[in-house]
């Protein structure tokens, strides 16, 4: 956020991020994956690969299919979510071993392609259930270790597509809660014909928005608004500084 004149610098609060079902927005955007989740254990193979945009709601829609597992089992298991790029050689015996189900997050061909294909026949062969998420689709993507795109591309996938007018509407409602505000219709209006159809840009939104009205000590209002969206479109279009990494 950019600081103005007499703005004061907002604290860091914890933000509340709800995983349970009936915390799950279902839209036609999203339907389909949580169709495929909901149905389990009534998959026809031994994985599922969820793919959309950062922020559409694979990481949720895992969380649902790890309780849901539990409760269907009844009994103590351990069901670990990890990054796909944490997988190495080293310790995919033992993820294998202590996980009777596993879930694989942001799956990309910068990870460890044999690890994966290691971890991948593991879970296969002994008819164990895998969950995949990624920002796009196995077959788009261009794995180094053939044999490990040729076993991903056999799971079937789904696709968790931008969102819609009223996931936008039911979005915007849920992050604001989220950060215990809440806003007014007219606002809320405002803020679905004006902005970027991604999940991604409307948590970025929400978040300038709650940090301008801090900083402003003020309700949230079209002037709010507007400063946030067009701190995000300076942000958008600011040249790269060749020092950020440092």
């Amino acid at each position: 956020m950019t600081n103005t004149e007499n703005s004061q610098i907002p604290f860091e609060f914890n933000v509340a991020n709800y995983m349970r079902r009936e915390d799950f927005m279902v839209s036609q955007c999203n339907e389909n994956a949580f169709k495929m989740i909901d149905s389990w254990p009534n998959w026809l193979s031994s994985g599922l690969i969820i793919y959309g945009s950062k922020g559409c709601g694979k990481s949720h829609l895992a969380h649902l299919w790890v309780e849901k597992i539990k409760q269907t089992i009844g009994k103590p298991i351990k069901i670990s979510l990890i990054e796909a790029n944490c997988i190495n050689l080293r310790n995919v015996t033992s993820i294998a071993t202590e996980n009777q189900c596993i879930v694989i997050e942001n799956l990309s061909p910068k990870a460890n392609n044999e690890a994966l294909f290691h971890l991948f026949n593991i879970y296969n062969n002994s008819g164990r259930y895998m969950l995949w998420t990624a920002e796009s689709a196995p077959s788009r993507m261009k794995f180094a270790l053939k044999d490990l795109q040729s076993r991903l591309n056999m799971l079937p996938s789904v696709k968790i597509d931008e969102p819609d007018d009223f996931m936008l509407q039911m979005l915007i409602i849920k992050l604001f809660n989220d950060r215990q505000i809440i806003i007014s219709e007219d606002i809320l209006n405002y803020i679905v014909n004006n902005a970027e159809r991604s999940f991604a840009y409307i948590m970025s939104l929400v978040e300038e928005i709650d940090a301008v009205s801090l900083a402003w000590k003020s309700n949230i209002n079209y002037k709010v608004v507007k400063k946030s969206m067009e701190n995000l479109k300076n942000n958008k279009n600011k040249e790269p500084d060749l020092f950020d990494e440092w």
